[in-house]
């Protein structure tokens, strides 16, 4: 089998190239998110260069590593690789090997000198390996579309060969930016929004809202299989669970209809506000895309965020819904969040509600009820769920 050749995994930066002074806390954060992935490989060995990641195999299998490291964020690619010492009969006794056990009939060299000080230049390599393989097989060379894409790295202290580079989510390590709460309605936004909070470096915890008995018991199943999905990226997620009836019902027997949609907001920006400060998360994250709904005015957004301390982070500010499906599709969750389980924003929907709400409406309206009790008692009442990926979803990339 063609990956019993392989020796190691080379992971290459993406992103994190571009960092100066605090590189090394960033590749850092990075190397510990692969070895809590891999913790189930034993006895693979680490060694963070500057320009890449390199883990040695030692006999662990290749195949079953490659499922386990897709989907995380920070890095750009990684492959499969075989070590070889800075000598050129070595390496051209290697790629020969290598093209050998690919059944293919046209091939294409391509190096990267990470190290300039090696003797020869980047298409000197090509040209000696190229020929050696074209005098001992019956491979043609094709630079546009070749069957076999051979990979050279010089690196500081090795080469190593590859035949294939498997796309990572690139952006930051997970973790890296601290933490966030994302406001989990069950729709297509707000996971599309969480995935983005991610990719940016930020761990995220979720919050959701639940009006039961008006929400069913399948809408809350629809909320914890989406943050199932969303855990493959960090491997466990915490769902906050909150008991919003009592509140919710307040809001709409004391507001005038037009305003019961700002009010209720403002209030799940309350309650995610103080879980946020309990629990030191320094971000607050949610689906909120401009002029979407009467909530997602930029009036309706100045006014319902006000109330909240934490930083308020609106990744899809500015997509369109088309452009927010596409990315739910890819990250499969779109199919989830259309199931037709209705969360507490659409059960008691307005049908004339305001989009240029005024703050001093809001104030005179939440001076009509003792708020502060119920709040409390939401946060009170919160219950935790931690959800983690399924082992059996690893073969499946979503980059």
């Amino acid at each position: 089998m063609l990956e019993m050749l392989y020796d190691h995994v080379v992971v290459r930066y993406g992103e994190l190239s571009t960092k100066g002074k605090n590189r090394k806390e960033f590749t850092r954060q990075l190397t510990n998110n692969i070895r809590k992935r891999l913790k189930d490989f034993p006895s693979l060995t680490y060694n963070t260069l500057h320009d890449g990641l390199f883990i040695k195999l030692n006999g662990e299998n290749y195949d079953e590593i490659k499922k386990a490291l897709k989907n995380i964020f920070g890095y750009s690619y990684f492959s499969g690789a075989i070590r070889v010492s800075k000598d050129m009969d070595e390496l051209k006794k290697v790629t020969l090997e290598l093209a050998k056990n690919h059944n293919a009939k046209t091939f294409k060299i391509a190096t990267k000198r990470h190290d300039k000080s090696f003797a020869l230049r980047s298409d000197e390599i090509n040209r000696a390996v190229a020929g050696n393989i074209l005098h001992n097989t019956s491979l043609l060379v094709d630079v546009h579309e070749p069957d076999l894409m051979i990979y050279i790295s010089v690196d500081r202290d090795f080469i190593y060969v590859m035949d294939e580079k498997v796309r990572g989510g690139g952006g930051y390590p997970t973790g890296i930016n601290g933490m966030a709460m994302v406001m989990m309605s069950g729709g297509i936004d707000s996971p599309v929004a969480a995935y983005m909070t991610m990719k940016r470096g930020l761990r995220i915890e979720c919050i959701h809202f639940a009006s039961e008995p008006y929400t069913s018991k399948q809408a809350l199943d629809k909320v914890l299989t989406l943050a199932e999905k969303l855990s493959y990226f960090q491997e466990e997620v915490n769902v906050h669970i909150i008991p919003f009836t009592d509140l919710q019902l307040a809001i709409y027997k004391h507001i005038d209809e037009p305003y019961c949609i700002t009010i209720m907001r403002r209030m799940m920006y309350r309650i995610a506000d103080q879980i946020c400060k309990n629990r030191k998360i320094k971000v607050i994250s949610n689906g909120e895309s401009i002029g979407q709904v009467a909530s997602q005015t930029p009036e309706s957004i100045s006014v319902i965020g006000k109330v909240a301390d934490t930083l308020i982070l609106r990744p899809l500010c500015m997509m369109d819904k088309l452009e927010i499906i596409d990315i739910a599709k890819k990250i499969d969750t779109y199919e989830t969040s259309i199931l037709p389980y209705e969360d507490c924003c659409t059960i008691f929907d307005p049908k004339n509600p305001v989009t240029k709400p005024k703050e001093d409406k809001c104030l005179y309206y939440e001076s009509l009820f003792d708020y502060q009790p119920m709040v409390d008692e939401c946060i009170k009442n919160e219950r935790i769920v931690k959800v983690s990926y399924r082992k059996e979803d690893e073969d499946e990339s979503i980059f």
